[in-house]
Parts: C-alpha cells; sequence; structure tokens
C-alpha cells in the first residue's frame, strides 16, 4: 500500500472494485479485422485509440492538437486487442470485462502506479517526450513541490516521521531510468488530492478535451481521464474514459456498461450531480484540465 502525506500524517489509499458488466459480444467480419460492439466499430488490427475505436454514427472524432496532451493520450500505443490488466505482480485481475483496450506502458514491480499516479505518468511522459522538462513536477499531498530536474541533479527527499526535507544527496542522472525513479517517488507520496490541487477546473461540456481528468480527491479517492472525444453536427459529445486502478495495475480504456449500444463511449455532463463509469461512481462530477 503507497505511503500518502497529508498535512503531517501519512495517509494510506484504497479504492474499491464494483464490477457490474457482463462481457460484450464480438462479431468478426470475413475481410477486415474489425469487430462490432454495439453501434461502434473497432478495428482490432490498429495499436492506438483513435485508430482501433470509430465513434457510434453520426459523430466524427474531436480532433486535438498536434503536440498536445489529448494528441499525446489518443494516438498512445495500445496492447493487442483482448489484452487482460495485469497488477504490478504481472498476475491479472479478477475483473476482466470492464475495459476495452490496455494501453502498452509499463505498471512497474511495486503498488505504486495507482489511479492518480496513472493521470500523472502519462503527463510526465508527454512533457519528457515533447522535452519540456521544466514543465515535470507534481507536488506531494503534503503540498511539498519535487520537479525532474531538482531529481536529476541529486535532489532528494527525505522523510522522518511527519516531515518532508529535500537535500542533494545523488550524482547528476539524466537518465531514463532515473526517471522512472523520480516517478516512484511521486507516486508513493501524491495522489488524488494534490493532482486536483494542481489541475483547474472545467465547468462547460464544450470546453472538455482529450487529457481532462474527472476527479473525487480524497482518501479513498479515484481519477478517470478522458481518452478520446468525438462529436456530431450540433456540437453534442461522447467521450472515451481511461484509469488506472487500485491495486496498481494496468492503464486500461473503460467500457460503458450503462449504455452498451455506444460502450465504450460514455455521455457526459459536467453539471450532472453524479456521473458513474464502469468502476467507480464520481459524486458530485467534477471535472479539471492541466
Amino acid at each position: 500500500m503507497k505511503k500518502i502525506i497529508s498535512g503531517l500524517t501519512i495517509l494510506s489509499v484504497l479504492v474499491s472494485c464494483t464490477p457490474d458488466k457482463t462481457s460484450s459480444k464480438l462479431s468478426s467480419q470475413e475481410t477486415q479485422d474489425f469487430v462490432s460492439e454495439g453501434s461502434v466499430l473497432v478495428n482490432t488490427g490498429k495499436n492506438t485509440i483513435k485508430e482501433r475505436f470509430s465513434p457510434p454514427k453520426d459523430y466524427e472524432w474531436q480532433d486535438e492538437a498536434s503536440g498536445s496532451f489529448g494528441y499525446f493520450i489518443e494516438n498512445f500505443k495500445l496492447k493487442p486487442y483482448g489484452s487482460q490488466i495485469l497488477k504490478y505482480d504481472e498476475t491479472p485481475i479478477s475483473t476482466q470485462h470492464l475495459h476495452e483496450a490496455v494501453f502498452d506502458i509499463d505498471t512497474g514491480n511495486k503498488d505504486l502506479q495507482q489511479c492518480a499516479d496513472a493521470v500523472i505518468r502519462l503527463r510526465a511522459e508527454y512533457l519528457y517526450a515533447d522535452k519540456k522538462t521544466d514543465a515535470i513536477k507534481f507536488h506531494f499531498t503534503s503540498g511539498d513541490l519535487l520537479s525532474w530536474n531538482d531529481y536529476k541533479n541529486g535532489t532528494r527527499a527525505l522523510v522522518n516521521g511527519n516531515s518532508v526535507n529535500f537535500r542533494k544527496t545523488a550524482d547528476f542522472d539524466d537518465s531514463y531510468q532515473n526517471f522512472r525513479s523520480y516517478l516512484d517517488l511521486i507516486f508513493n507520496y501524491a495522489g488524488t488530492i494534490s493532482l486536483h490541487q494542481e489541475t483547474k477546473p472545467v465547468t462547460k461540456n464544450s470546453d472538455l478535451k482529450t487529457g481532462d481528468i474527472l476527479i473525487t480527491p480524497g482518501s479513498p479517492g479515484h481519477v478517470v481521464f478522458i481518452a478520446g472525444v468525438c462529436n456530431n453536427k450540433d456540437g453534442k459529445k461522447l467521450f472515451l474514459l481511461g484509469e488506472g486502478f487500485t491495486p496498481a495495475q494496468s492503464v486500461h480504456l473503460l467500457s460503458n456498461p450503462f449504455n452498451k449500444k455506444t460502450s465504450p463511449w460514455y455521455d457526459l455532463n459536467v453539471d450532472s450531480p453524479e456521473t458513474k463509469t464502469a468502476r467507480y461512481i464520481f459524486k458530485p462530477t467534477n471535472f479539471r484540465s492541466f
């Protein structure tokens, strides 16, 4: 169980699962590598969100600006169609019927990369790949800030009881392996509370975009991220949702058990008093953006 520093107290975080969907039926086509789920055509041979999942009838993908966080997510590589969600110890979770895709990104070998951490991981990987290293900085739940620039220059967090201090105790190392060590440290001491504080509210449906998050800060809390957006000629939007979960496990794209016709697309509303997703109910609805 990862440690969260809240004020001067170290807390544990646990989020429970609520499986409630039966497996989707798949109908294959003879000449192409497609399956049909409700009104959504899934190109099982493609390996990104945008290529694999078509919008429902009369909808089109909402284009994200090249180089944006949203563009990075919708074009992130997926594991082969039908891949299972694996825990950090490489064993499958018991609930395998609530996801439609698995992101091709490691979970690490410790119980660290949970729900908020999955979002932090994707955000950090985007900034790292785009060479925006000055922007790679995350708060602990205590409010203490540690940047990748400081960490690669040798700064380390020293936790002593209820206090956190930072000291230079290591040599310069800007390798990707050290970057992953930095993220594991962030995962250990950050969470939904700190992620909530690092983002700003989204108050209009028209402003929702790929890369935005739906979050309940707390212990326990949870967060999902928008992994794709489509819209119709009237401006109506539908959304794909991704998440990490507890215990640390594969980042995955959720199915929509509440509307199998459009699954995995969700109809979301920033003004709704609650939002039901496949594995968590957000109450109140709380969308935020980096």
